[in-house]
């Protein structure tokens, strides 16, 4: 027979537990779309860089190749995509609302853009999800920031480590987790 106290101590302990392993599921599915994401997002960065003529077709491409990744993730973990993907599209549709209709960007300004928009929502999920998203979320808006009044005509190669590996090395060190 256990008393009171060990009975409340238990339920804690298995309260615990339950919390560190949906913390677990959580960044396991998130460090496996980090991963996709840096590995698009450094393609898209590089040929940025290197055939600045095919930037759009690129970025286009590596949308929507992202989009079906992230979709084809979400189904394989059995997480519910469907909320992955209408936060990914509500997020689009917001920051296009600025970048078509609002702000009319310049290339460098939109390659500074997106990776600060995003960001931000990873450092607010960070608030509910773990710390991990609010350090990935800082640390990459931070160093886009410093790219982009410093890296000159290097901007985008810049990117392509900072955002695009950054997120390959937050999808690694998640995976730890």
């Amino acid at each position: 027979m256990i008393d009171s106290r060990e009975a409340v101590a238990a339920l804690d302990d298995i309260k615990l537990i339950a919390q560190r392993v949906r913390q677990s599921r959580v960044y396991q599915i998130a460090s496996l779309l980090m991963i996709l994401w840096g590995v698009l997002t450094f393609a898209g960065y590089l040929v940025s860089f290197l055939w600045p003529r095919y930037a759009g077709l690129t970025w286009i491409a590596v949308d929507v190749v992202g989009f079906a990744g992230s979709f084809a993730i979400g189904v394989m973990q059995k997480a519910r995509a469907w909320r992955i993907g209408v936060a990914f599209a509500l997020a689009l549709a917001f920051g296009l609302l600025w970048v078509v209709g609002i702000a009319h960007f310049t290339p460098r300004q939109l390659s500074a853009f997106w990776p600060t928009y995003y960001m931000l929502g990873y450092s607010i999920a960070g608030l509910w999800l773990g710390p991990a998203f609010l350090v990935i979320g800082l640390t990459i808006t931070a160093l886009t920031l410093v790219g982009y009044f410093f890296a000159g005509p290097w901007f985008d190669l810049w990117m392509a480590f900072v955002n695009g590996g950054g997120l390959l090395l937050a999808g690694a060190w998640m995976r730890r987790d």
